[in-house]
Parts: C-alpha cells; structure tokens; sequence
C-alpha cells in the first residue's frame, strides 16, 4: 500500500534541495540556542516564547531554504506557519536535518515538530506523533495540451497500447507494471526534466508521476505543449493506494498536536489551505479524503 512508501520515493525525483546543515529563522529573527526541552507543555512555552523550533529536509516543495539561503519556504513551511500564527505562534525557527534523521532529531529535543511534509505510515507512527493529514499525493499523467490519446488511468495505457514514461525506480513504474502494462510499453528516465521531453518530442505519448510533480514540471515550463491530468489513486490488486503527508510531532506532546489539528481543520474547510499551497504545486486534488486517516495510515 502506498502509505508504506516514503515520501522521498517520489519527491527524489526532482526538484529537491540538497541537504543544508544549520538553523534559519522563519517569519522573524533566528534564536540560536541550544536543544529544546522534551519536557513540559510544548504548546504554552512556544506561545510564551512566539517561537518554535522546527524540522525540515531541505526538499522542495515542502520545507526548503531558497536561493538566498536564508528564506525557508515550501508548502509544508507555509502551511505549518498560518497554523501556528493561529495559535499564537508568530516565529519558526527552521533546522535542516537529513530526512531520515528528522524524527530522531524530534525526539531528542533538537527542535519539537517537523514540517516536511513527511508521508504517514505504521513504521514512523510508532516513533512519532503524527497530525491529521495535511495533504494527499495522487497520480496523474502528463500528456499533449488536449490529452489526444484519452489517458487517464493505468488501464488506459494498457489497453490503447500507450507509450508511457516513468522515472526510473519511482512507485509509478510498479504501478505500470501491476496493472499489467506490458514492459515493452514503459520506458525510464532519470529526470523530470527528460520525463517532459520524451512527451513533447513524441516518444512517450504520456508520462505517468504525481500531480504535484507534475504541475510543477508545467508551471516551470510554461511554453512546453503540455497538461497533466487529473489526479487518481491507482487500484492495485483490488486496493486503491493511500497516501498523505502531515506534521510531526513527539509522542505525548498532545497539548500542541491538538490545537494544531484543530487550526488545519480551518485551514482546510475554509479554502484558505488552497490559497497557501497553489505556489508549490498543489491543487483541489490533494486535498485529503475525509476516509484517508491517521489513525489509518498509521494502521496500514
């Protein structure tokens, strides 16, 4: 199931920082003190400082620090902050951490949430606490401006004989080929960039990554011939694949995971997420479905 599959299977492919060792202030002045307490009310004592410490990987679109090294943006990082100025919480303090490393950096103190836009599964779950979902991850296709061929499913592209371009070892090459996509159909490459090519120049009619990347990918091409679909959760072995991305927090920390999940809730429900997210790529469709929990995701 998708949940089990880490964010980076996908998001490596393209775009992404590489990692940035060092704390940088978000939405106002750095404090650069020591590692923060795991114990007490995190919730009370960010609001008694105006700031909290944060984790990111340094992975665009979610947590990233831009060109100027000092500005830490993405979705993830905007989200949490409209959140978090909710709360009263006017300042983030952004640590760059390797992604793997992000929950156990958590857990001993070095900052008391993360905001990488890390998928949920079983595995993370047990070491984390994770919020209600913030957004979801769903295939779609980039095709020519017109679709011409129709595609919008994996058994579109078996059925019409489609010549698809994959990412090389990204979930969407497996999901070619559980579909029953004949090998002989799909073709790998390397980048998103060589992915947009082989569409526009004719060898691929479709290229299969999700939508998120892929409005990317237009939205930095604006002159290529070229749309993306909409999104879908791919059925495999009669299972719609799940996935969502969310904040993280330490176990026990209940005060803030509460308040958060109640502040994103509004976020959500009154368009205002929409608002935030459409600069790094996201749209109506990666909203979360009201059935893709965490309770969920953290069960799969």
């Amino acid at each position: 199931m998708a949940a089990a599959w880490t964010r980076r299977d996908f998001l490596r492919r393209g775009g992404a920082f590489g990692a940035l060792a060092g704390a940088v202030a978000v939405g106002g002045p750095a404090l650069l003190a020591g590692c923060t307490s795991t114990s007490g009310d995190t919730l009370s004592k960010a609001k008694s400082a105006g700031t909290i410490k944060v984790g990111i990987a340094n992975e665009a679109p979610y947590g990233f620090t831009g060109p100027d090294g000092k500005t830490v943006t993405g979705e993830s990082v905007e989200v949490g902050r409209a959140v978090l100025k909710a709360l009263g919480i006017a300042n983030m303090e952004a640590t760059t951490v390797e992604f793997g490393g992000l929950i156990p950096a958590l857990n001993t103190g070095q900052f008391d949430m993360v905001t990488a836009g890390m998928f949920i599964n079983k595995q993370r779950c047990d070491a984390a606490a994770f919020s209600d979902p913030d957004y979801t991850a769903p295939t779609a296709f980039l095709v020519p401006k017109g679709n011409p061929k129709g595609v919008t499913t994996f058994d579109d592209v078996k059925s019409k004989g489609i010549k698809l371009a994959v990412l090389s070892g990204a979930v969407e090459q497996g999901y070619a080929q559980k579909s029953g996509v004949p090998d002989g159909q799909v073709q790998a490459f390397d980048t998103q960039n060589t992915l947009l090519q082989a569409v526009t120049a004719g060898r691929a009619d479709a290229a299969a990554l999700t939508n998120i990347s892929l409005n990317d990918v237009v939205k930095k091409n604006p002159g290529a011939n070229v749309e993306v679909t909409k999104g879908f959760f791919p059925v495999i072995n009669g299972q719609e694949t799940l996935s969502a991305g969310a904040f993280v927090f330490r176990k026990g920390d209940n005060g803030i995971l509460g308040a958060f999940n109640a502040e994103l809730k509004k976020l959500h429900d009154s368009g205002q997420w929409l608002k935030i997210v459409e600069p790094f790529g996201f749209t109506q469709d990666n909203l979360p479905k009201p059935d893709i929990t965490t309770q969920r995701l953290c069960a799969a």
